[in-house]
């Protein structure tokens, strides 16, 4: 649209006729600042909102030139600086809540105004009729002043980090680390696009790596250095942006659910340690962990190592091995909550569904310092792997790994001792001898696998021996096998055990029956199509009185039968098994584990699997920890780079030994 041809002030909405809060978001090339001055200008929509348009040929002039005049007065007044100090920007954003907030993108934006525009070039605009076409100049900004750790300062109980601001922060939730892939030879950095390319903008500006940090840009250190050390620099800058996350994130569960009373008057106090635990003393230790990285950062942008950091705080995480110990209280307290207290789950909706929440639900917070601890190495790890082993620096990097590698380890023992435990007192209360009765509780027995099988047993009849099923459940655990049979969820009464090193198992498939010691199982299977129709046999050597013993066993899938014959099998093959023929899978969606033999997995996860079952299950050892279990393979794909697998064996290398020897 030309100035000439005019614009009608009806085209522009009425405030009695739509709310300014309802108004659609306009593109700056299709405002009517934009329509006034060329498609070519950017302008703040702010700007554009205050200024009458006119068709009147006469006044047309005016209203340009004090257009003008305003945008001269907003960006160059003398009374006032160009671009405020940090401290004064953080007091007028607390003064003045519904101010516009001036970040680094008005600011860049003011001063290429500033040094595009001439506004004394009066001549031009009566000859055009309109304001001559700004030159917008590459600008070079004062970065220290905005620095992305944060030069201002802020209350961290408000929910600001040092980082940027609370509404651009990635929680860690959401967080991935970038680090961990860092890999190839690929730009870190974005293509510059083409001038015909559509320009997309994005509702939140995504977080920085090292290399995209604005004083990396302007000193050049990134073209300056080595492609190694620029990936040394990014993961070292993954430790501390990731803390700053992890940070935010545990401030939230604080302030929006910890401290909540409306939730806390629904429930007792003892159901709120048990939901909560110690996370307060578990964000205060790592305030204290990011408040000395980010001053390592803030001292110097190319940070030589925080090994030193990280060695010493991982000495005084103690508070994260009280917290992980505590999980199987919180789970279930939080289980039984939901189900049995209506008040608590209605607190908790309006809560979860507050905007500082992000839609997250409270149980993606409470697991979060499980899930910060357990990731800790494999950053370490990474700069490790990226620091010159002829270097002290290597050395330094070396000890930091073992003694997080030890918090990781003190971690999950203390989680694992306690849900076994718990278990093991909850099992024995259920169980009913009507044999000689076993001394179960023990504090070196653990739950490997529980479940409900189908048993084809013959039974003597009135001319020949006749088949039947029964249903029978099995306890196994790491070495005796309880057979019962179930009476209710809570009640079971044992008929028969059997100590672990004396079972043998094997599988049955359906054209094997005729060798079975049961004879009719076959005819009996296909007349009634049975759904425990995946057999395998099992041998009791010597059973409780001395005996041995043969069950026919049938599971309604193929997966619940290969998971049953790995854990009576004790997969004897595990320790010949080399490592580096197997399948390697990285976890593209969180899993928690619902059975004893299964695998608690977080994203980006990487898992070296022994076995596939066609319905849908893989058997795998977790590469940070080396444990073991079964896990959906819709949580997972396949990893097909070589350098990518070969890299993994190292690191599971480095990680496994590191671990056995703290």
């Amino acid at each position: 649209v030309s100035p000439e041809e005019g614009v009608s002030p009806a085209s522009s909405a009425s405030p009695l006729e739509e709310p300014p809060e309802q108004q659609p978001v306009v593109l700056s090339t299709h405002s009517l600042a934009a329509l006034k001055v060329g498609t070519q200008q950017i302008i703040p929509k702010g700007l554009a909102s205050e200024i009458k348009v006119t068709s009147k040929g006469g006044g047309h002039n005016a209203e340009t030139s004090k257009r003008v005049l305003k945008v001269r007065s907003m960006v160059e007044s003398p009374s006032l600086p160009l671009v405020a100090d940090a401290e004064e920007e953080a007091e007028g954003e607390l003064d003045s809540p519904g101010s516009l907030r001036r970040g680094l993108r008005s600011t860049s934006y003011r001063r290429a105004v500033v040094s595009g525009v001439d506004f004394d070039s009066s001549l031009n605009f009566k000859k055009k009729n309109r304001m001559s076409q700004p030159i917008l100049k590459a600008v070079v900004e004062d970065k220290e002043k905005f620095a992305s750790l944060g030069r201002i300062k802020k209350k961290m109980l408000k929910g600001q980090g040092t980082f940027d601001g609370e509404e651009n922060a990635v929680l860690y939730q959401n967080y991935k680390e970038k680090a961990l892939d860092i890999d190839s030879d690929e730009e870190s950095e974005p293509r510059e696009q083409k001038s015909d390319e559509k320009v997309v903008f994005r509702y939140k500006p995504l977080r920085s790596t090292w290399s995209q940090l604005s004083v990396v840009k302007k000193n050049g250190l990134s073209e300056a250095i080595s492609q190694e050390e620029r990936k040394r620099q990014e993961a070292i800058f993954e430790v501390i942006s990731s803390e700053h996350s992890y940070l935010l994130s545990l401030e939230i569960l604080i302030r929006m659910f910890k401290n909540s009373r409306e939730l806390s008057l629904t429930m007792t106090k003892t159901e709120s340690h048990h939901l909560f635990s110690n996370i307060t003393d578990v964000y205060e230790a790592s305030k204290k962990f990011f408040t000395e990285l980010e001053a390592r950062h803030q001292n110097s942008i190319f940070i030589d190592d925080i090994s030193d950091i990280v060695e010493k705080h991982s000495s005084a995480f103690d508070p994260y091995v009280k917290y992980c110990t505590n999980e199987v209280y919180q789970q279930r307290t939080l289980q039984k909550l939901l189900a049995t207290n209506p008040a608590f789950k209605e607190a908790l909706s309006r809560i979860e569904a507050h905007e500082d929440c992000r839609s997250l639900p409270m149980i993606s917070f409470l697991i979060l310092p499980m899930q910060r601890v357990t990731r800790l190495p494999l950053l370490m790890d990474t700069i490790c792997q990226k620091t010159p082993k002829d270097s002290p620096k290597y050395e330094n990097c070396k000890r930091a790994l073992k003694e997080v590698s030890k918090l990781v380890r003190l971690c999950n023992e203390g989680a694992r001792k306690m849900e076994r435990t718990e278990m093991m007192y909850t099992i024995n209360s259920q169980l009913e001898f009507k044999i000689k009765p076993f001394p179960l509780v023990s504090s070196s027995r653990w739950l490997v696998k529980r479940g409900e099988l189908t048993a084809y047993v013959e039974e003597p009849g009135l001319f020949s021996k006749r088949t039947s099923k029964q249903q029978v459940y099995f306890f196994l655990f790491n070495d005796v096998l309880i057979i019962t049979k179930k009476k209710s969820e809570e009640s079971y009464n044992v008929t028969d055990y059997s100590l672990r090193d004396q079972l043998v198992v094997q599988q049955c498939d359906a054209e094997d029956l005729t060798s079975s010691p049961v004879k009719n199982t076959s005819t009996m299977l296909y007349s009634r199509q049975s759904s425990a129709a995946h057999l395998f046999r099992l041998a009791v050597l010597s059973n409780h009185a001395g005996e041995r013993v043969e069950l026919l066993l049938g599971t309604e899938t193929q997966s619940d039968r290969a998971r049953w014959i790995t854990a009576l099998g004790r997969d004897r093959d595990r320790q010949t098994t080399d490592r580096t023929t197997l399948t390697q899978v990285e976890i593209t969606r969180t899993y928690t584990a619902k059975q004893s033999d299964e695998l608690s997995l977080q994203v980006a996860d990487v898992v070296l699997v022994y076995q596939k079952v066609t319905d849908g299950w893989y058997e795998g050892e977790r590469l940070r920890d080396g444990e073991r279990g079964w896990f959906p393979m819709e949580c997972a794909k396949e990893i097909t780079c070589r350098a990518t697998l070969d890299k993994n064996m190292e690191r599971m290398g480095r990680l496994l030994g590191l671990e056995t020897n703290v």
